[in-house]
């Protein structure tokens, strides 16, 4: 009798353990299509065995756990290549804006001011006393210290959105860092429970993940179930179930946002992530082309007014300053002279296209032309220095565009060894749920003969 009612508990047992089992790949399927969730599976484990006389008898099956499946080394990787792409995509997307302020195709650009700017002085040349021509000389220089100063402003308009977009990843930061705090102490409790926290680490490494996306991550995974972030150079982010903030701080030399953590500045240690790519653009690359754009207008405006000044106007005068002159406000420095570019001259007759006085020379206008010419600026003349400046912008976007393709098939391969090891396969699942099938359909059956058995030994004994 007790061998039989055992029979039935172990048959009973394993029914349950199948159920659950089923449970499990019925969740999995739901979830096939689910962003970010990691199949789970079903440990099965041996009931511990009785002692019967000298005899050790199993006492079945039970389902001692379900496990998310899952690579944390991969998921790591993921997250450096996710890093270093989106430090790619946000430093392109802020060049490309700058790139298209000398997309010369498109009819944006110096080259054409300043082009019209030397052929005005070559025109005027042909004929020195003639106030249109003159006229159209003052009109080419105003449109030429405009497209200066248009072109300057406009960088520095991307550069201050730039800098307020890394006020705002600052701030994304700092959620994303409270969420997975939030979520590790939500995962140890789950887990002293003894309950399965995967949905919750699947939350966890989505956000691990948008983090990478923001800002440069190193993910250590301790014993407990939690998670401690740094930045790569070891600043702190997360530390259990404790979340350590981010801030930025406007820089009083530069006007721009510098990142703090507890006091200490990092801006220059960051090393990847949305973060790092704006960053780059923003204090690095769009400075630099600031400062050539500069050099270029300086060098425009000393050599025509030195040119300028050693003519004759049309009146016989000693000619004046063509620009307005630029006196930087730094030794060495530049910053500014594209900004604050301007054409002094308001009067046709104030053109100095006379060398020796005499009305109706043309050898100054001629030497103002031939500027075009001369090396003014670093060595170079001041359409290359100029078709210099194009090249190092496109060629950041084009080295940078490139990296990030290749950053991106790595990512891709990545992905896809992730979602062969976590992603749900309907194939698997189904040769599961089979398994499983016919080992509940088995328990059901023993029960079914045991309990026929129990009825026949009761039917034995009992009085007819």
């Amino acid at each position: 009798m007790s061998s039989l009612f055992g029979t039935m508990s172990v048959a009973l047992q394993s029914l349950m353990a199948q159920q659950s089992a089923m449970e499990v790949v019925a969740n999995n399927v739901a979830n096939v299509n689910t962003p970010g969730y990691s199949r789970e599976v079903a440990v099965m484990e041996e009931t511990p065995p009785l002692l019967s006389g000298n005899t050790l008898v199993g006492t079945g099956v039970t389902m001692a756990s379900v496990q998310s499946v899952r690579d944390n080394i991969l998921n790591l990787r993921i997250d450096q290549e996710t890093s270093q792409q989106s430090s790619l995509s946000s430093y392109v997307d802020s060049m490309n804006q700058v790139q298209a302020l000398f997309n010369e195709t498109q009819g944006t650009g110096l080259q054409t001011d300043l082009s019209n700017f030397f052929n005005s002085f070559q025109s005027l040349a042909t004929d020195p006393t003639s106030s249109s021509l003159r006229q159209a000389t003052i009109t080419a220089g105003q449109d030429l210290a405009g497209a200066f100063n248009q072109t300057s402003q406009n960088m520095s308009t991307i550069q201050q959105g730039l800098d307020q977009s890394v006020v705002q990843t600052v701030s994304q930061v700092n959620q994303l860092t409270a969420q997975v705090a939030n979520l590790n102490q939500q995962i140890q409790s789950v887990s002293i429970s003894g309950d399965n926290p995967g949905s919750l680490e699947d939350q966890r490494d989505e956000d691990l993940t948008n983090l990478s996306n923001l800002i440069d991550t190193a993910v250590i995974y301790s014993n407990n179930g939690s998670v401690s972030v740094t930045t790569t150079h070891g600043t702190a982010l997360v530390a259990g179930n404790q979340s350590d903030a981010l801030s930025t701080q406007v820089n009083s030399s530069t006007g721009m946002n510098d990142v703090f953590s507890q006091g200490t500045d990092i801006t220059s240690n960051i090393a990847g992530g949305q973060l790092q790519g704006l960053i780059s653009a923003r204090d690095s690359s769009i400075p630099a082309a600031q400062s050539s754009l500069d050099n270029l207008a300086a060098g425009l405006i000393t050599a025509v007014n030195t040119q300028q000044t050693a003519g004759y106007d049309l009146s016989g005068g000693r000619g004046e300053d063509f620009f307005t002159p630029f006196t930087p406000s730094t030794a060495g420095s530049n910053a500014g002279a594209a900004a604050t570019m301007t054409v002094s001259l308001t009067d046709p007759s104030q053109i100095a296209a006379s060398l020796d006085g005499v009305s109706g020379d043309n050898s100054n206008a001629t030497a103002l032309a031939n500027i075009q010419n001369e090396p003014i600026v670093a060595g170079q003349t001041a359409g290359d220095y100029y078709s210099n400046l194009i090249d190092q912008v496109g060629n950041d976007v084009s080295n940078a565009s490139s990296e990030q393709e290749a950053v991106g098939l790595v990512l891709q391969q990545l992905t896809t060894q992730q979602g062969s090891i976590s992603g749900v396969s309907l194939d698997e699942e189904a040769t599961h749920l089979v398994m499983y099938q016919q080992a509940y359909e088995a328990a059901a059956r023993v029960i079914s003969v045991a309990d026929e058995l129990n009825n026949a030994t009761i039917n034995m004994f009992t009085p007819s």
